[in-house]
């Protein structure tokens, strides 16, 4: 059942080769996804590993410092794992070495057999069309009409493409793939957020969530029981740092309650709190979550807005600068 989906990662999206070194990180909820990237693997090269770890309490916490250390030995590595490893000095440091590393936290089974099952050229085509659009624009704002409005500050950062092929020394990213993300300027955050899709780690929203944003952090948060949890979280003021804007274009992908997909949806945009040291950002802390909004206007330096058109096999808009 798995056996495509776990093809499609190791010999499309990684390109793993027969002399390389591939390590699979996972954990006790996710081991039948890791055991099934293992077997598979196996078939293409014979110095692959897989470890268990034991399951952190936020996204964004450090592996265990033995895993660290042994993520500097492979050529290749999967980590389907509960938290996210993304956001880590591990993961940053091993991709400075020059592994190739997805990253997915969250992912299932389901997740792996409908949303890989896509032209990651196409995806790849439509990052560049929104990150041509984007470019060297100082300010974005987001409406939508369950009342989010909010203004990035973007002078400096640049914007990166996930697109899933990752296949050159260093490539880093999630699967499933398909978003443009950009850590926004500290400090500089203003406005309001109304999450109506879902929260990382905490799955799809039970009632709106209204975020309210000043000057680059979380000044307060209004919801049901999903918002309660989150406030939970958040233990210092960094862990409330307006980290990262990014876009969906995965035409696979749909609403789950799993943020690992749903930031990668098609008509979506995310923010997300805390970590973006390592995207381009400034602050460092063992946290990153997202919360996801559905149906976003997306103002580029405050010009009129021009919809863009993406092809089948599942039509959608998103606004952008003409």
């Amino acid at each position: 059942m798995l056996e495509k989906p776990s093809n499609t990662i190791l010999r499309n999206c990684m390109a793993l080769k027969k002399n390389e070194s591939c390590l699979i990180i996972t954990d006790s909820k996710l081991s039948r996804i890791g055991h099934s990237l293992y077997k598979n693997s196996l078939k293409i090269t014979k110095k692959s590993k897989i470890i268990l770890i034991p399951i952190p309490e936020a996204h964004g916490s450090e592996p265990p410092s033995g895993i660290a250390k042994e993520m500097l030995r492979y050529d290749v590595i999967l980590m389907p794992t509960t938290k996210s490893l993304s956001h880590t000095t591990a993961r940053k440091t091993a991709s400075v070495k020059g592994a190739r590393i997805a990253s997915m936290p969250g992912i299932t089974m389901s997740m792996m057999k409908r949303t890989l099952n896509v032209d990651f050229n196409k995806i790849k085509s439509i990052n560049e069309k929104l990150i041509n659009k984007l470019n060297n624009k100082n300010k974005i704002r987001i409406t939508t009409k369950k009342g989010t409005d909010v203004l990035f500050q973007l002078k400096g950062r640049k914007w990166i493409s996930d697109d899933g092929i990752y296949t050159k020394k260093g490539a880093f990213g999630n699967l499933p793939a398909g978003e443009v993300f950009i850590a926004p300027l500290e400090n500089k955050a203003n406005g309001i957020i109304v999450a109506d899709a879902s929260v990382g780690g905490l799955g799809k929203v039970d009632e709106n969530i209204i975020v309210k944003i000043k000057n680059g952090f979380i000044q307060s948060i209004t919801g049901g029981n999903v918002a309660a949890e989150f406030k939970k979280l958040l233990k210092n003021r960094l862990y409330r740092n307006v980290a990262e804007l990014g876009i969906g274009t995965n035409y696979k992908a749909k609403i789950t309650g799993e943020v690992l997909e749903d930031e990668k949806v098609s008509g979506t945009f995310h923010v997300a709190f805390g970590n973006n040291m390592h995207f381009g950002g400034k602050v460092d802390v063992p946290f990153h979550v997202d919360f996801v909004v559905k149906n976003p206007m997306i103002y580029a330096d405050g010009e009129i807005i021009k919809k863009e058109k993406y092809p089948k096999p599942k039509d959608f808009y998103i606004t952008l600068l003409s």
